[in-house]
């Protein structure tokens, strides 16, 4: 009934809101603010870690310009790094999914070549989750 009547006297109804009532709009504007900025917001990753299979292959720096040419299961893979982002720029699987996965860049990020078994975490100062597995 309430929303029937702000939609229909907006302002009759903004001037009848009590101190109370504007103390809980803007406490609970403030709380969704608060929540938004720390919950659904990701810091840019400063390394990425490469597995194939089951083992950590490597981990590198995104501040370095390279290529790295990693072989899985089904044959070669090409990774590149850039400008603090990642992807897999060449992989033998059909599908290319992990390719079209495109530049990742923020903490928790990650591409999987499932059929190739290799994939690329990108890593900031704190983990989001706890593993990743196949």
């Amino acid at each position: 009934m309430l929303v029937l009547n702000f939609l229909r006297y907006p302002k009759q109804l903004i001037n009848e809101l009590l101190i109370g009532d504007w103390l809980i709009i803007i406490l609970s504007l403030v709380g969704i603010f608060y929540l938004f900025q720390s919950l659904w917001t990701s810091e840019h990753a400063a390394r990425v870690q490469i597995s194939v299979g089951n083992k950590i292959y490597a981990t590198y720096s995104l501040n370095q310009q390279r290529e790295i040419h990693l072989h899985g299961k089904l044959g070669d893979a090409v990774i590149s790094i850039s400008q603090g982002r990642a992807r897999f720029s060449q992989s033998p699987c059909n599908t290319q999914y992990c390719v079209h996965q495109g530049w990742l860049s923020h903490a928790g990020q990650v591409a999987i070549c499932l059929p190739n078994q290799i994939s690329l975490e990108l890593l900031g100062e704190r983990k989001l989750y706890d593993s990743l597995s196949y």
